[in-house]
């Protein structure tokens, strides 16, 4: 009778252990799929608030190069991004210059060379600072791109609140940062589990050896 009680309060403690291990191996792995989530997502453009952000531009009219830097075959472009409710915004973006056939169809269609809307390209990169230099070329160019009738007069002054302080620069390649927290999480999450399965096969020797 004795050794039947034992035998029922150590399952009843692995079974409590069990719970409390299932309970936070759960925890763990729904705070690591965030964290991966979270370092996979890319933020559009709009809402970008660091140059570190890997970010994206949906390219609706795009503009021929009114920069270039020629020791790096890096042209500026303006590109118009055009939202579902027809409202559009125009920004800056670098691309390498031995890419410009994937752009333009879309370069054409804006200069109405072709008639037919070539389907919207998604350009991903990072945010960076525009150079004054930069700056005064956007400034004395843009009224070559945007429609006369959409035509905002831009200055130093108001540059930032519709161009952005910065460009999307397409040819800094994608950086697969390392996550401390995410690393945090699973390795915490693989030393739970290992307890939990040493828990479920765990006897109780012991406590039959103590049971006279």
């Amino acid at each position: 009778m004795k050794k039947k009680k034992v035998r029922e309060k150590f399952v009843a403690l692995k079974l409590l252990i069990s719970i409390v291990y299932i309970s936070i191996i759960t925890i763990l792995f729904v705070c690591s799929y965030r964290l991966y989530q979270d370092k996979k997502n890319i933020t559009p453009w709009s809402e970008v608030e660091s140059v570190e952000e890997y970010t994206y531009i949906d390219v609706y009219k795009m503009s021929e190069k009114f920069a270039y830097y020629k020791d790096t075959n890096v042209g500026i472009h303006f590109v118009i991004e055009k939202e579902d409710t027809g409202q559009w915004h125009t920004y800056l973006i670098a691309i390498n210059e031995n890419d410009y056939n994937k752009y333009k169809n879309i370069i054409d269609y804006t200069y109405d060379r072709i008639k037919e809307e070539p389907e919207r390209i998604r350009v991903y990169g990072y945010p960076v600072i525009v150079p004054d230099t930069i700056k005064k070329l956007a400034i004395k160019n843009i009224k070559n791109f945007v429609p006369a009738e959409n035509e905002i007069v831009i200055t130093e002054d108001n540059y930032n609140e519709y161009l952005t302080n910065s460009y999307l620069d397409t040819t800094i390649k994608h950086k697969d940062e390392f996550s401390i927290s995410l690393c945090i999480t699973l390795l915490l999450l693989i030393t739970v589990i290992v307890l939990f399965i040493s828990t479920i096969f765990l006897k109780d020797e012991k406590h039959k050896k103590k049971v006279k």
